[in-house]
């Protein structure tokens, strides 16, 4: 039972939420009913619940259901969420504490189960977090201390840390899922068991979370082409742009396309937009095209299209 995700970067709230919003749509099992969500700035903690329908219900306004974050909760750059089938003992707090300029816990299993000290686990790494323990240290002390618990915690703070582990017994568990990534100076890390597929899940949440905060799939600016613009070859796949960013030329690193017919990407996936010698960044998207003798015939059926660009800096 249960799902736990934290991430930190660039609307790490709207990362978490399609995180698991992803999860729910492929997997079976102990997923789509109660969700405890936190957020976490300098200032404030944001907290949305629901006993069940997951992302469905979390987020909702007036009679609309199935919303996404409101803006405050999804630019947070820190936030975390635990997930699992419906109705759970109140209050959903419990599963998901946090504090205001410090940051939070979540986890899988029942982190919220008292230790050796008495306190919920997920607690008491929260309150070594509250007096200057890094994320990864508050977890290591709390699961080095309750090697039987039925947790896996995920710690994350306001400087960045996100750190996540299972504890001894629930290590022994056939059903576990886990992934981390780094990217671009945001993080998230994600546990699960009792949900399948189980290999492929914690990748995919993990990935989604990237996908948002990175702002994979978003453009800085887009280039119009025409039918008619000359596609020549060149040491690289270039894309020559004028002062309204419409194509004056296609270069393509293929020399084989500027002569015959082709149906072809002769604009290449990171293709590098140059406009008067600078480069304004690289190709989004490679649309299908017939090239023929060195000239756009079409691109994707059309005569006219435009491409979207990613500041060299931030393109994939």
């Amino acid at each position: 039972m249960t799902i736990g995700i934290v991430a930190f970067g660039p609307h790490a709230g709207l990362a978490v939420f399609k995180a698991l919003q992803a999860v729910e749509r492929v997997a079976r099992g102990s997923i789509g009913g109660y969700a405890s969500f936190v957020a976490v700035t300098a200032d404030a903690v944001l907290r949305h619940e629901t006993q069940r329908g997951g992302t469905g219900t979390l987020f909702t306004a007036g009679e609309s259901t199935g919303l996404d974050p409101d803006p405050a909760t999804a630019a947070a750059r820190l936030a975390g969420v635990m997930s699992s089938g419906p109705d759970r003992p109140e209050p959903l707090a419990q599963f998901t504490p946090a504090a205001a300029g410090v940051g939070l816990v979540t986890g899988h299993r029942l982190p919220n189960m008292p230790g050796a000290d008495g306190m919920p686990l997920n607690s008491a790494a929260l309150d070594l977090m509250r007096g200057g323990t890094d994320a990864p240290e508050a977890v290591d002390r709390v699961l080095d201390g309750n090697p039987g618990a039925d947790a896996g915690l995920i710690a994350g703070s306001l400087v960045g840390a996100v750190y996540a582990r299972n504890s001894d017994r629930v290590m022994q568990r056939p059903d576990l899922g886990q992934a981390r990534r780094v990217a671009g100076g945001s993080v998230v890390a994600i546990l699960h068991n009792a949900i399948r597929p189980v290999a492929p899940l914690a990748d995919l949440a993990a990935e989604v979370a990237l996908d948002v905060m990175l702002r994979r799939g978003e453009s800085d600016g887009e280039i119009e082409v025409r039918a008619g613009t000359p596609v020549v070859a060149g040491s690289e796949n270039r894309v020559l742009v004028g002062p309204e960013l419409v194509a004056t030329e296609i270069q393509t690193s293929d020399g084989r396309l500027v002569t015959g017919r082709w149906n072809c990407a002769a604009i290449y996936l990171g293709a590098r937009v140059v406009q008067d010698g600078t480069d304004l960044g690289a190709t989004m998207t490679e649309p299908n095209m017939i090239v023929e003798n060195g000239r756009v015939v079409s691109m994707s059926g059309q005569e006219v299209l435009r491409v979207g660009f990613r500041k060299r800096d931030e393109a994939d």
